[in-house]
């Protein structure tokens, strides 16, 4: 997966079509991301003891990681390419200008 936590991304599809916001969390086994304040989700949570109180949460589900486009600092949404640095690294390129990602 390309995608790396606090990446900026732009939500291209589902109902939350066209936020922007940074990813919280990336669960690679399952191909799925967690977007900060995209697909919320009211849980109903129990009081844990006498410290936690318990009521409504809204909790930030995670969605599909393909719903999501890299959002380049200078061009906006954009595609990750790679290209491999003189001293053998690889970078993550923008595919519309070129620039670090």
């Amino acid at each position: 997966m390309e995608l790396r936590q606090g990446d900026q991304v732009m939500v291209v599809s589902g109902k939350d079509k066209g936020k922007e916001s940074r990813i919280a969390l990336v669960i690679p086994k399952k191909g799925k991301i967690i977007v900060e304040g995209v697909a919320t989700a009211r849980r109903h949570t129990k009081p844990a003891g006498q410290i936690m109180q318990g009521g409504i949460v809204d909790k930030d589900m995670p969605i599909n990681a393909s719903n999501v486009m890299i959002m380049c600092p200078s061009c906006g949404p954009t595609r990750i390419g790679h290209k491999i640095d003189a001293d053998g690294h690889k970078r993550r390129i923008c595919t519309k200008c070129g620039g670090d990602l």
